[in-house]
């Protein structure tokens, strides 16, 4: 599992994160843009040493990078004076790698920071990079598209409150856990009835049109894996194990999802519809 982890990490790290901020403002975003290959090719490195000085010091320097593009929140927040619904997401997506960062320095280092397993450390670097940083952006992008409507509006204030809720449910137990899953798999299901009905629909070009439509179908299926999973864990009922999500949930999500988003939304400020 633990190299499959860290080539959907790396995919997170060196492409889709630089990607979406070239969506989200191309010239404010420019000098953090600029950098952010030192980071990503750290923390990219990190993953794949034994855990000791040298991957936690590598894991230290990502996890600086994601802290000074968790600083562009607030300077975004100043200047904007908004928290519309789309607003709401994009900072959330400024901000979640962070939490990435940090898991990824305690697992590198053997630490169960607040008591969390290694495993549970290694798998959080992932989620905060798709269902934080790609799901929201993403959420935004789609609620600027389909111009607020309420179903828009929806899912950008869920998606975000959904993967909070989630990282709080570490700290409070399963229960919290799935009611997180539930508000975040309904804002995602949101963002792929939007993205397939009201963003693809308005697309001619062929291959974004795909792109768009991949990504909206894969949502379907990543989201109900990890709705089984969490009813699951706070049910104590039968349901995937780590490796298998990480295989189908983890794998879909980053592939399907995440990349074939990014490559959409991309193609269509390039050349829009």
């Amino acid at each position: 599992m633990s190299a499959l982890v860290n080539v959907i990490v790396m995919l997170g790290m060196l492409f889709v994160v630089p990607a979406g901020l070239c969506l989200m403002d191309p010239v404010r975003l420019a000098p953090v843009r600029r950098t952010w290959p030192l980071f990503a090719v750290a923390g990219s490195v990190a993953l794949w040493l034994p855990r000791g000085t040298a991957a936690v010091a590598l894991a230290a320097v990502y996890a600086l990078g994601t802290l000074v593009l968790a600083v562009q929140a607030p300077r975004r927040l100043l200047r904007t004076r908004s928290l519309a619904p789309a607003e709401c997401a994009v900072l959330t997506a400024l901000v979640t790698p962070s939490v990435a960062g940090v898991a990824l320095v305690a697992e590198r280092a053997g630490h169960e920071l607040f008591g969390f397993s290694l495993p549970i450390l290694a798998l959080t670097v992932p989620h905060f990079h798709f269902a934080g940083f790609a799901a929201a952006l993403v959420a935004g992008l789609v609620c600027g598209a389909a111009d607020g409507t309420g179903l828009a509006r929806f899912a950008a204030l869920s998606v975000p409150a959904g993967t909070l809720l989630v990282l709080g449910g570490y700290f409070t137990g399963d229960r919290a856990e799935l009611a997180g899953a539930l508000v975040l798999t309904a804002g995602m299901w949101a963002v792929a009835l939007l993205t397939w009905r009201d963003v693809r629909a308005g697309v001619r070009d062929r291959v974004t049109r795909a792109l768009l439509g991949i990504s909206a179908a894969v949502l379907v299926a990543t989201m109900l894996l990890a709705l089984s999973w969490a009813v699951g864990e706070a049910a104590d009922l039968p349901h995937p194990n780590l490796t298998w999500m990480a295989a189908t949930h983890g794998l879909g999500n980053a592939l399907g999802f995440a990349l074939c988003s990014v490559l959409a939304w991309r193609r269509l400020k390039e050349t829009p519809a």
